[in-house]
């Protein structure tokens, strides 16, 4: 919606999410007050700080597996123990650097999720939601055995570094606005392409969008690869906040709260 007196003369400007000059400079406003804030924030109120971006990241995955293509998921958090194994795997086992480790925690959760999303094609509904609880139950039971990654009460996690030395709370805040940031970008502009509009059309009607030639079974396993590399994301930072892991973090709990993330904040 656009202020009174304010009118598009072309197709990018009705495209274009921020429109005006007033919105340009709110929005930097408030990115600047983010940025800044954590300078003269006390520790727990940067801690605070994030993990809200963690779990913001977590909920836009959930956003787009749900709430644009009607694929309810019930184990985001085990998707992001999957994304935060990774990493601490990685770099614990085989010394990768926590940056090349970032897209391959993400890559790792995408791809299992596709394992647990076949199924969305045949089934949906309450179906759909006992196998993304079997999804939270079977990986979490997975990462708890000990002769798969060799610890059974929790992992170590390398720090991330800049210029040889780790990060501090107040620029963590910082790669963490980033990151959710980006992802909020990615996240608002899948909603105008091609393929976010083949998920809105699933999401309200399945049948009919098979009949207009969407491919269903393609459509629903990018919807939870997407979905679930967000949460293989937060997983990262989560596991480089803490700089140990275990298993007993990513509870079903958690999973219901994301789902509630998103149903409350719309």
């Amino acid at each position: 919606m656009l202020p009174s007196g304010v009118f598009n003369t072309r197709p990018q400007q009705d495209m274009a999410i921020v429109r005006t000059r007033a919105q340009w400079l709110l929005l930097a406003a408030a990115l600047i007050f983010l940025v800044t804030l954590a300078l003269y924030a006390p520790d727990e109120w940067v801690f605070w700080l994030i993990m809200v971006g963690i779990y913001t990241v977590a909920a836009l995955g959930m956003h787009i597996m749900t709430g644009l293509c009607g694929q309810f998921s019930m184990g985001q958090s085990a998707f992001m123990a999957l994304g935060a194994y990774t990493t601490a795997f990685l770099g614990t086992r085989y010394g990768f650097s926590p940056w090349l480790t970032l897209p391959l925690s993400g890559l790792v959760a995408g791809l299992g999720g596709l394992v647990f999303g076949i199924p969305a094609l045949r089934i949906k509904g309450f179906y759909l939601v006992l196998t993304t609880i079997a999804a939270q139950f079977v990986i979490m039971w997975a990462i708890r055995q000990p002769s798969w990654l060799g610890q059974t009460y929790g992992i170590d996690v390398p720090a991330i570094t800049i210029g040889g030395s780790a990060l501090n709370y107040t620029q963590f805040w910082w790669l963490t606005l980033g990151v959710a940031v980006v992802m909020l970008f990615f996240a608002k502009n899948i909603q105008r392409t091609a393929t976010g509009r083949k998920f809105v059309a699933v999401r309200d009607n399945d049948l009919a969008a098979e009949v207009m030639g969407i491919n269903l079974f393609r459509t629903k396993l990018l919807a939870f690869f997407i979905g679930c590399f967000f949460a293989g994301v937060s997983g990262w930072l989560w596991a480089h906040l803490l700089l140990r892991i275990n298993a007993d973090l990513f509870t079903f709990p958690l999973s219901l709260w994301f789902l509630a993330m998103i149903i409350i904040g719309g």
